[in-house]
């Protein structure tokens, strides 16, 4: 009984791994999401009311449409749950509650149900009731502080991370918290529980090492651009041809790297001999390293880099990192047939199990499509 984003994308995680996934949906329109995105076009070229954030998220499932508003739906709904292992819901703090749809009635009903409950800012606190969006909370927990140009440069600024961060940070905490209720129950206690995530949390917990370096130095985290807020140098470069990032790990890797670059004396400098040096001296340090690395094209630093040891990689848009040999060997770019003829290009699931491989069955589906598929196969209702 999730929307838009963060419980969608954690159900779709539960369908890949497989997970018999039915989505519930209002009769009227359905999820938000399916109008949210780029249309997607079938074979011969017609738009099929399908957008691309609506097909992200939901492939795996079967549709159906229930109006909770109603004592009928309600009724199914009750009868979904208590054959349901898991129920995932963002509705607003106790919406679900005027229908007889909460937890502890559930619960009651099924013992085993393990109910997740993903809302933006959790069941308690004074910002419970109010709404959020993935830019809410990228603001809100102190991620916009780190990201985007740093002061005193051209174009300084916070920026929003490029893609709804937050949502699919709570989508993987969701699903680990679910498989984990999951297994308590079935190895401990025999009952399900309620999860209650916020987003705004999900998000706080994602910062883990730039959070803790505040809490542990009392030094405020500052926007940085593409370089790293605790080694250097760990950021992009200009080279003769396109950018190139860098990571350099530890002080062994930085003097090979300065002898990739011809500068075998600045290893031994006493400025950059450490990381910690490093930091503090990255002023007199970047100019030279940059300064070194317009010499050659990206891929010729990349190869020389490689056969070092040392880590970089060009600054990918999504058409080079499609053609990107080894995304490609590791088949992250998929296509599956589509019931209109056509073909729907996914990107996988990154998850390889040695013994039960995902396996890509249903496209996401249509509002409603699966109703009484669904009503049959899990409650034994015909058509009528």
């Amino acid at each position: 009984m999730t929307r838009i984003f963060a419980g969608p994308w954690a159900a779709q995680i539960l369908a890949d791994f497989g997970a018999d996934v039915v989505k519930v949906e209002h009769p009227k329109g359905g999820d938000d999401v399916r109008r949210m995105g780029f249309p997607r076009r079938d074979a011969a070229g017609r738009e099929t009311g399908e957008t691309s954030s609506y097909l992200a998220m939901n492939r795996g499932k079967r549709s159906i449409a229930l109006d909770i508003g109603a004592p009928e739906g309600q009724a199914r709904l009750k009868a979904l749950a208590g054959r349901a292992d898991v129920l995932i819901e963002n509705f607003k703090v106790g919406g679900l509650r005027r229908f007889g749809l909460d937890y502890p009635t559930l619960a009651a009903l099924n013992p085993r149900l393990v109910y997740c409950s993903i809302t933006g800012f959790g069941q308690g606190g004074p910002y419970a009731a109010l709404p959020g969006y993935d830019p809410i909370f990228q603001a809100m927990s102190g991620l916009m502080s780190v990201t985007g140009v740093p002061e005193g440069e051209p174009g300084a600024g916070p920026a929003l991370v490029g893609y709804s961060v937050s949502d699919l940070n709570a989508g993987f905490y969701a699903t680990i918290a679910i498989l984990a209720a999951l297994h308590h129950r079935d190895t401990v206690s025999g009952r399900g529980q309620h999860i209650d995530l916020a987003l705004l949390d999900a998000q706080l917990a994602a910062h883990s090492h730039i959070a803790m370096n505040y809490l542990i130095s009392g030094r405020m985290p500052v926007r940085a651009g593409t370089a790293s807020q605790i080694n250097t140098p760990w950021q992009a470069f200009d080279t003769a041809d396109r950018p190139l990032m860098v990571a350099i790990g530890n002080d062994r890797q930085f003097a090979q790297f300065c002898a990739v670059l011809g500068l075998e004396g600045l290893a031994e400098d006493p400025r950059f001999a450490t990381n910690r040096q490093r930091m503090a001296h990255k002023p007199a340090l970047l100019p030279v390293l940059q300064q070194a690395l317009l010499a050659r094209g990206a891929g010729a630093w990349m190869a020389l880099l490689n056969e070092a040891g040392i880590s970089s990689g060009p600054l990918n848009d999504f058409g080079a990192a499609a053609a990107d040999p080894q995304l490609n060997h590791r088949a992250m770019w998929r296509r599956m047939p589509h019931p209109d003829g056509g073909e729907l290009p996914f990107i996988a699931n990154p998850v390889n199990f040695s013994e039960t491989p995902v396996a890509y069955g249903r496209v996401p589906p249509r509002l409603g499509e699966h109703t009484e598929e669904v009503l049959a196969d899990w409650l034994g209702e015909g058509a009528a």
